[in-house]
């Protein structure tokens, strides 16, 4: 089985622009997950830091990922980011090994 490529992402927004970070990327999510080649994505907000977003997404290939990451929404919000965040991206790519369960 060939691994599927993903990553984690960890951002860290401004306090005053967590809300809006949420509210702007919820409106994301259905979207992403009706893409050709996406298998999981996830955005959860910490309990403990709620200025702390995690994204978990595996999509089929590396090529999916990049028409994802090039979409006009995405590459504007990219150019902005720093608008919403109190650091950059923390991002670690990830191969995911075993099988999907979102189809249980």
């Amino acid at each position: 089985m060939r691994p599927l490529h993903g990553f984690i992402l960890h951002a860290h927004t401004k306090p005053e622009k967590a809300d809006a970070f949420e509210a702007l990327f919820r409106s994301y999510v259905a979207p992403s997950r009706l893409e050709p080649g996406c298998i999981e994505y996830h955005m959860l907000r910490d309990q403990q830091d709620p200025t702390l977003f995690i994204f978990y997404e595996i999509w089929q290939s590396r090529e999916h990922l990049a028409v994802h990451e090039n979409l006009p929404h995405m590459k504007q919000f990219f150019d902005n980011r720093m608008d919403y965040l109190a650091r950059d991206f923390d991002v670690r790519l990830i191969d995911m090994l075993s099988p999907s369960s979102a189809s249980r």
